[in-house]
């Protein structure tokens, strides 16, 4: 592998691709893994070896195979620590503006998986709970970074969903959603209008890595009742307003 003219370390490559192997695994063999990359066993054993012995990798001795192990879990805590420290004040002041509830989530593959909620006092009850899961096709979170994503990861995601609807407005195809991306992407913003729950309404903006990816989003959460459509542009302006000043602090420079 070549990047920039720079090559890179062929056994360092073969060890994050083993641990991306993992990606949708809970556990997998020596043989499996070797078998995944077109190793040598013995090629992959080393590796893996190396792996388990600082803590990225670790072997259940029941079965045999390897799972990823606590230290890159401490390490990817340490990604999201950042970005909560970042965020936090951030969503404070958006609790303090609009009265409603503000959640911070983070991409997972095909899901989001929040980090952070803050709830004002006068917020409904929402059934979201920080390390809970969803689809990116059916949250304002979940849409406003499938909407960024590069073409083709984009399109990659969109054929593995499989469409479950939570409402009668959940989107439920894959040229409804298409079509509503390309909205959410001109713009800036997604609204959840009662896809997730009946009642609720979600406004949410991306926020992006240094290479220009969403990875993240902050979103705005508050009952059907209150969500006029005059206030869920305000609340969209805000929350780009927002996420943006987050991304530049998490490295992104906008072209």
């Amino acid at each position: 592998m070549e990047s920039k003219g720079i090559k890179t370390i062929q056994s360092v490559d073969r060890a994050v691709s083993i641990l991306k192997c993992f990606e949708g695994r809970e556990e997998i063999g020596v043989t499996e893994i070797a078998k995944m990359l077109g190793l040598h066993k013995s090629t992959a054993f080393g590796l893996i070896y190396t792996l388990e012995a600082n803590g990225l990798l670790e072997k259940d001795e029941e079965t045999g195979k390897y799972r990823l192990g606590i230290e890159l879990f401490s390490i990817g805590s340490q990604v999201n620590f950042n970005l909560r420290r970042m965020a936090i004040p951030s969503l404070e002041q958006l609790v303090k503006l609009f009265q409603e509830t503000v959640n911070l989530v983070i991409r997972d593959d095909d899901s989001i998986v929040y980090l952070e909620k803050v709830e004002s006092t006068h917020s409904m009850s929402i059934s979201t709970t920080v390390g809970g899961r969803l689809p990116l096709y059916c949250t304002a979170a979940g849409k406003v970074i499938l909407a960024n994503l590069p073409q083709a990861e984009q399109t990659d995601q969109i054929e593995k969903i499989n469409f479950v609807s939570f409402t009668e407005k959940t989107i439920n195809s894959k040229a409804l959603l298409e079509q509503s991306l390309q909205e959410i992407a001109q713009k800036g913003y997604a609204e959840d209008l009662e896809e997730l729950q009946v009642g609720l309404i979600c406004v949410s903006a991306p926020i992006y890595n240094h290479h220009g990816i969403p990875f993240a989003a902050a979103s705005v959460s508050g009952p059907t009742s209150r969500m006029s459509d005059a206030l869920r542009s305000r609340i969209g302006e805000a929350i780009m307003e927002v996420t943006g000043e987050i991304s530049r602090k998490m490295g992104y420079r906008q072209k």
